[in-house]
């Protein structure tokens, strides 16, 4: 007979298999959706005298197959590396062991015995006429656990897809196969919620093409796709493959052309969603599968380049301390879970760490805190922290005291929660105590007005509202400008500008003002480059116009661009007009206002010319 065609002859019936078990046996079992269910079942049912006093090991157990209470205790106990919604509740009252582990540091315990395993339970495909059978939906340690198990036996199943990478192993490796009679694991997609949908908006106004990012399991990466789709060159570096992703890189957005491990490819240990995913998976070679430690190895991560880490987070401090999730749809939800691809994007040339919540939980509660201790799951290294994003917009971290910090995240919380944060960090000490901050401003802030324009030079600028927290990049920016552009901007020669004055100029009252400001993103930290305000007389409806730009970035559109973006705000709030008042050697704003493609009408008065126009 062909060596291919004797593995026949190892196909028994689960009964056989759970007959060889031992007492006190460690087995193994594949992960997640790639859980053996025959086997189990069979194992959970059989009364087999054996089957007693067994370590069950499974990195991550995701399935219902497995239960946890008492009923099961003197048969077996299980061993997790995760401390997910399944097990938490079991490791927290002693019936499951939790390992605490690096996932790219598991194989090196199985290789060295220091976690034994004696039997291995894999889920395979069926072979192929050469005798190679697929991992399928998880490679993980599968090899290391099948090297290090006497008894190795294979579940046959025939409805999981033959996927690409080091998934292929042959028939000569398992002493035993048998025949699924359970169908796979399969998780529905998330549903998407307007404020998820706008969290994952910003979320991914700070992911720039090319960018290398990790996926995961959730409603935050549900909806992220969507808002990926138009993005260029995206590279994936995965824990798992998602029917997410896969509509990504149907799209087209990914490429993974700029990676420099796994050029051209998807990579992942894991695949977990829908069967139409497993049928997209079945031998498409878009999607590499590697070993757990080979995909979350740090090291590995962060030899591409902009890799992004997006987190979803419980809850944040006003220091930028965050809690993490304990709950459902985490495949990665704990501190030490998060580390590896957390520091791979630390390492990763223009790597990004974005963590993102909504403003508020299900009850209506603040997720934005004076302070996280009260909460487990604690990621409580705040100096490492780039990023916090809510559906209230991006707090840039990197490089900001505790007080700019502070602001930049009061800035992200609910409106109505804006208040009594303030109040608390100035109570704490953590802001000044003369600091201005007016809520009723807060309330008005229209979210709605912003975008992203790329200008000559490659130069993509990011234009929003002007914030609160804005005070200490405006006062950075005005000590930029040259003599000259102050005298054009003011009128007079200021010199300094005191931080309790250009706290009076960010807090604008948007029920009659709107402030535009441009912003550049380097390197992670967000930097001002212009602003643009009108401002609407209590009586009358036209409205006075200014700008201001840096000087490094003149000649590029950018006042013209905040120009076009005011008249038509004016235009939606009754305003018919604007009017500047203009030095006569201002030549840079005469052409801007000439832009704006309305009549002009010009009077010079004192010195001043008064450019003034009336919105078609």
């Amino acid at each position: 007979m062909p060596i291919a065609e004797k593995w026949k002859e190892k196909i028994v019936q689960p009964e056989e298999v759970l007959s060889k078990i031992k007492p006190g046996m460690n087995i193994f079992l594949s992960t997640g959706v790639a859980e053996p269910r025959t086997l189990i079942k069979h194992l959970m049912e059989s009364n087999q005298e054996n089957l007693r006093d067994l370590e069950i090991i499974q990195l991550i157990s995701l399935g219902d197959v497995i239960p946890l209470d008492e009923r099961y205790a003197d048969k077996y106990r299980l061993k997790t590396f995760f401390s997910g919604k399944r097990a938490r509740g079991a490791i927290m009252s002693g019936r499951v062991d939790l390992i605490p582990c690096m996932f790219s540091q598991i194989p090196e315990l199985f290789r060295t015995d220091v976690v034994k395993i004696d039997a291995a339970f894999i889920q395979i495909t069926p072979p192929d006429e050469n005798g190679n059978c697929s991992l399928g939906l998880s490679v993980d340690v599968a090899r290391y656990a099948i090297e290090r198990a006497s008894i190795v036996v294979g579940e046959i199943n025939e409805k999981i897809p033959r996927t690409c990478g080091d998934t292929s192993i042959h028939v000569s490796n398992f002493n035993y196969f048998i025949t699924s009679t359970e169908p796979p694991l399969y998780m529905p997609r998330w549903p998407v919620d307007e404020i998820y949908d706008q969290v994952a908006a910003n979320v991914s106004s700070v992911i720039e093409n090319g960018s290398c990012i990790a996926f995961f399991i959730g409603i935050l990466f549900e909806a992220l796709v969507k808002h990926l789709i138009h993005k260029k060159d995206l590279g994936i570096h995965s824990l798992l493959i998602t029917d997410p992703v896969m509509d990504l890189i149907k799209s087209g957005a990914v490429t993974n052309k700029n990676k420099n491990t796994f050029r051209d490819k998807s990579l992942a240990s894991y695949a977990q969603g829908t069967p139409d995913l497993m049928r997209w998976l079945d031998e498409n070679d878009l999607v590499e599968f590697q070993s757990i430690n080979m995909v979350t190895d740090p090291v590995n991560i962060g030899q591409n380049d902009r890799v992004v880490a997006v987190i979803p987070a419980r809850k944040v401090d006003l220091i930028g301390r965050v809690a993490l999730h304990t709950g459902e749809g985490n495949i990665i939800a704990g501190v030490g879970e998060i580390h590896e691809f957390y520091m791979g994007a630390q390492i990763s040339k223009d790597g990004r760490k974005i963590f993102a919540l909504p403003s508020r939980n299900l009850k209506g509660e603040s997720n934005v805190l004076l302070s996280e201790d009260m909460y487990r799951n604690q990621f409580a290294n705040p100096e490492l922290i780039d990023m916090i994003v809510t559906e209230y917009g991006v707090a840039f971290l990197k490089g900001k005291t505790v007080r700019e910090r502070a602001l930049a995240l009061i800035d992200i919380a609910h409106p109505d929660d804006r208040a009594m944060l303030f109040q608390q960090a100035r109570t704490a000490r953590i802001v000044y105590q003369n600091q201005i901050y007016h809520t009723e401003f807060a309330l008005l802030y229209p979210d709605e007005i912003s975008c992203s324009h790329t200008f000559e030079d490659n130069i993509v600028v990011r234009f929003r509202p002007t914030k609160q927290s804005d005070v200490d990049d405006m006062r950075r920016l005005f000590y930029r400008f040259s003599d000259q552009s102050i005298f054009y901007r003011y009128f007079s020669h200021v010199r300094i500008m005191p931080h309790i004055r250009m706290q009076e100029y960010v807090n604008v009252d948007y029920d009659r003002i709107l402030s535009i400001v441009g912003v550049i993103d380097e390197v992670g930290v967000e930097r001002i480059i212009a602003e643009g305000r009108y401002i609407r007389p209590i009586y009358g409806t036209y409205a006075d116009v200014s700008f201001i730009v840096d000087e490094n970035y003149h000649n590029k559109g950018i006042a013209t661009f905040i120009l076009k973006m005011l008249i038509k705000a004016a235009k939606e709030h009754g305003i018919e007009g604007f009017s500047a008042q203009i030095l006569p050697t201002n030549w840079a704003m005469m052409k801007v206002m000439e832009k704006a493609a309305h009549p002009n009408q010009v009077i010079t008065d004192e010195g001043l010319q008064t450019y003034s126009f009336t919105f078609v």
